[in-house]
């Protein structure tokens, strides 16, 4: 029996048929322990923006080891490397004179936003505003806070409350929201939390006008705006570093992580407009906020990220993924006319779901796509994922359609 406790596995199943094991990867590409070749169309867990194998991030990240590998980030201490990353998101940013507030990854982020949603309200004398929502489907990170705020049953059931004052609505529905405001009272709802794109949840893309509709929502009611951007940050939504410069959703926290560094190391990130840090920044204030993490700001994984926004500046990276989200909709488009295929959702950023009539047969689709050349999982209530590295070529979209194809064959 093997010692590997894998995250999110029915480890019965893992023992009995044993684990599929990865041993290096390149560009678009990952091989197992027996050397097979295999399309990453997960780009591992959504981060390897730049696809994998780079060297140029390894050696940065040695010679920053090197230097010096970490060291903390509170008080006043600060490492050069962290001080210039941050200073380059946010230069970036979607609100101009945004603070970053690093940390160990998105489940972190969310737990780290949550918190300071609560806590601004207090500093501004809104003590009452600690209802956070988040919506149906919705992955928020396995963190506590996370957890709680799941959208996917799954996620959340079996521990009991661990949380208070959250609260869940329809995913697609502006109305969902005005509702709770008028049943609970927007002086008791902190922040709303929004994943432009789901992700885990089974990639569903937002209603045409709804992030518009959510925002300003948010704005008359005096809610903070919170959009997750774990999986959407630094390119994926195609054409732009973020969703909400996409869409000018001027969030008042933005959470982030995986393209933050392509996944080499480790590392999140909240981006914290100036109005949600002026109370903390203010010199004549006292706002203490104890909170951090022991690697925030590593600096190994700051020279990581450094070199991977270096890589996507350099390559045209977000302009490649808007490329990739126009070939994926239009290869995978039509597999939903096979027998066994409910829907293709594509058409937004660089992610496609093929969802199956039958959701239990996703995860054995998923594996059965191994032998055809594609490494994938499910997600959500019975899709397959597809987002892939933005170096993924059209042509390598075709292979990977075609093992789909293969793949899906067996559903007849």
């Amino acid at each position: 029996m093997g010692a590997l406790w894998h995250g999110f596995a029915n480890m019965g199943a893992v023992e009995k048929n044993g684990a599929f094991v990865i041993a290096r990867g390149e560009g678009a590409y990952v091989f197992d322990a027996a050397g097979h070749r295999y399309l990453d169309a997960t780009a591992g867990l959504w981060f390897t923006n730049v696809g994998h194998g780079r060297t140029e991030i390894a050696d940065a990240v040695a010679d920053q080891i090197r230097r010096i590998a970490a060291y903390s980030t509170f008080g006043d201490y600060a490492v050069d490397t962290t001080v210039a990353l941050a200073e380059r998101l946010a230069a970036i940013a979607p609100v101009e004179g945004s603070k970053v507030f690093f940390t160990s990854g998105g489940s972190d982020s969310i737990d780290t936003a949550v918190k300071l949603a609560r806590r601004y309200w207090r500093e501004v004398g809104s003590p009452a505003k600690e209802i956070v929502v988040a919506r149906q489907k919705a992955y928020h990170g396995m963190h506590v806070a996370g957890t709680a705020l799941a959208g996917i049953p799954g996620n959340h059931d079996g521990y009991g409350e661990l949380m208070d004052d959250v609260a869940t609505i329809e995913w697609d529905s502006g109305k969902a929201l005005l509702e709770l405001i008028e049943q609970v009272g927007a002086e008791r709802i902190a922040a709303f939390f929004c994943e432009p794109i789901i992700g885990a949840g089974g990639i569903y893309l937002p209603p045409e006008g709804y992030l518009a509709e959510v925002r300003q929502i948010c704005r008359d009611h005096d809610i903070l705006f919170v959009a997750d951007e774990v999986i959407t940050g630094f390119g994926r939504i195609g054409g732009a570093w973020f969703a909400s410069t996409r869409f000018d959703l001027q969030p008042d926290m933005m959470t982030t992580a995986k393209g933050l560094t392509s996944g080499y190391v480790p590392m999140g990130a909240v981006f914290v407009a100036p109005r949600v840090a002026e109370p903390f920044f203010d010199p004549a204030g006292e706002a203490w906020w104890r909170h951090g993490y022991t690697y925030m700001g590593h600096a190994a994984a700051a020279a990581a990220s450094m070199v991977n926004l270096d890589i996507i500046e350099r390559e045209g990276l977000l302009g490649e993924a808007d490329r990739l989200a126009r070939t994926l909709h239009e290869k995978f488009a039509p597999l939903a006319e096979l027998p066994g295929v409910a829907e293709v959702r594509s058409g937004l950023g660089a992610v496609t779901a093929v969802q199956l009539v039958d959701a239990g047969a996703a995860m054995g689709v998923a594996r059965e796509l191994r032998a055809h050349g594609v490494a994938t999982r499910a997600v959500g209530a019975g899709a397959v994922q597809v987002s892939p590295s933005f170096v993924m070529t059209d042509e390598q979209v075709d292979d990977l359609v075609t093992g789909f194809r293969g793949a899906l064959a067996t559903l007849a």
